[in-house]
């Protein structure tokens, strides 16, 4: 558990220093921080196949749907934001949005402490990075437009590939997201 926790403690930390330390994140530059990110992403990986902890639900056909729904959701918020899509305009952070859907997504089929750690705590960090930002700069412009159809529906297909190539990655590493 400690290495999972290692990760994420990397992870916040890593991507809160450009807010309340930006000196130390600007010695660190582009690549120290990437590499930070590396590392924590490694680390809760890591952490999270050789954390064992209490049990208290497993996956089902329902939960993996919902999960699933949410997930290509979230894939989609990503895509949005990249293309300026006009839900942009509605949200102020689409991709932490998406990365906090994403993170709640996975608790619901994972009924495991690890899970709770590393979901629960990327979740976490998801919020607390859009209050920190919201609190560091207040003013907000969303994009004024135009948002053409054609960018809403390679940013809905998008999602779909995406979703799609892990879905497939997770089945390779033995996670099966589409089935009971």
């Amino acid at each position: 558990m400690l290495i999972l926790i290692l990760g994420l403690a990397l992870w916040w930390g890593a991507h809160l220093l450009k807010r309340l330390a930006p000196q130390a994140r600007a010695r660190l530059g582009r690549g120290g921080v990437a590499g930070l990110l590396l590392l924590s992403v490694v680390l809760m990986v890591v952490g999270y196949r050789m954390t064992d902890g209490p049990y208290w639900w497993g996956a089902s056909a329902p939960l993996k749907g919902v999960n699933n729904l949410l997930v290509l959701a979230a894939f989609y918020l990503f895509a949005a934001d990249g293309m300026k899509t006009r839900i942009t305009r509605h949200l102020r952070h689409p991709q932490l949005t998406g990365f906090a859907l994403w993170a709640f997504a996975h608790l619901l089929p994972n009924g495991d402490l690890p899970s709770f750690v590393l979901f629960g705590g990327l979740l976490l960090w998801a919020l607390v990075e859009m209050a920190v930002i919201n609190r560091a700069e207040p003013r907000w412009t969303p994009p004024a437009g135009p948002f053409p159809a054609r960018k809403e529906a390679m940013a809905a297909v998008g999602a779909i590939i995406v979703m799609l190539v892990v879905g497939l990655i997770h089945a390779w590493l033995g996670y099966n997201p589409f089935g009971g």
